[in-house]
């Protein structure tokens, strides 16, 4: 037997500089329409003074839509601080996301296994690989997949397929754009664009170790623990703000193909604990940091 679902709700997240009232003014303009909080969270950081809040609330609590609440909260919002960032997510509205692969398969085959048992809500809209590898797997799970090569040592071949790639994303509106192993550097331009919704995975447990082959890294330093890092994309390479990490220990006994084999089982988790948050609204980012809750 399947589960009641979960009642909609609005997530409401903000963020300003820290000054008292700031949490009776929240809570006080939703109460103000019958708002009923079912989850609430609140962060200062001590060395910027910012104050942040996620705030869950019964959609069926109040007598507008979302919609009604954003033009209503922002507002409220204006009042509280001038430099005030805030959002209002509804569950109602199931997010979309578009995965971008290279030739490794092994993150894609997890959220595409996750999604298909319902472990994941999101609807992958498509999958666009620089290589064709994956399109089996990806039709196979009834997913559109476009192969849009990337030629080598050809500067206006590959601006030409980053063009293709941003038409291809953009046509869904994703909620998140995950480089699941996507072995290609974002333009600039495509990094500012989807900023705080392109999503990578790096093998490595960042700042350690950035750029290419890390697992080769790693082993010639001789480390004892191996991790992935989940991040959001941005101009400067592997150095966006940082959502979810983790490690797996090893030892002087393995091998590069042991850490990567290793490793592989670590940047499946991250990842989809990273995308999940994401989508839940969950994670706050505030310069190069992120607040999650």
């Amino acid at each position: 037997m399947g589960g009641v679902p979960d009642p909609q709700r609005y997530v409401l997240t903000f963020g300003c500089p820290d000054r008292t009232g700031i949490i009776a003014r929240i809570s006080g303009f939703l109460a103000e329409h019958g708002g009923m909080i079912v989850e609430a969270a609140y962060h200062t950081d001590p060395d910027t003074g910012w104050f942040f809040t996620r705030q869950v609330v019964r959609a069926d609590s109040l007598p507008f839509d979302a919609a009604g609440l954003r033009e209503r909260f922002g507002a409220v919002a204006a009042e509280l601080s001038a430099e005030s960032s805030w959002s209002v997510r509804d569950t109602g509205e199931r997010p979309r996301a578009v995965v971008l692969v290279s030739k490794s398969g092994h993150c894609l085959y997890d959220l595409l296994g996750r999604v298909a048992s319902g472990e994941l809500d999101v609807d992958v809209a498509a999958v666009i690989g620089n290589h064709a590898s994956l399109a089996d797997i990806t039709r196979a799970h009834g997913i559109p997949f476009h192969h849009v090569p990337f030629p080598a040592g050809d500067p206006e071949g590959k601006a030409q397929a980053f063009a293709q790639v941003r038409e291809l994303v953009d046509e869904h509106d994703p909620h998140a754009v995950v480089l699941a192993r996507f072995m290609q550097v974002l333009p600039a331009g495509l990094c500012a664009e989807w900023a705080g919704r392109a999503i990578n995975i790096h093998h490595s447990f960042l700042p350690s170790f950035a750029g290419a082959k890390p697992y080769h890294q790693a082993y010639t330093r001789g480390v004892k623990l191996v991790g992935a890092t989940c991040h959001y994309v941005t101009a400067d390479l592997d150095a966006g703000p940082i959502i979810e990490q983790d490690v797996i220990r090893v030892d002087h006994g393995d091998s590069v193909e042991d850490m990567v084999r290793k490793g592989r089982d670590i940047e499946k988790v991250t990842l989809a604990r990273g995308l999940r948050w994401h989508l839940e609204g969950r994670v706050l980012v505030h310069g190069n940091r992120t607040v999650v809750f």
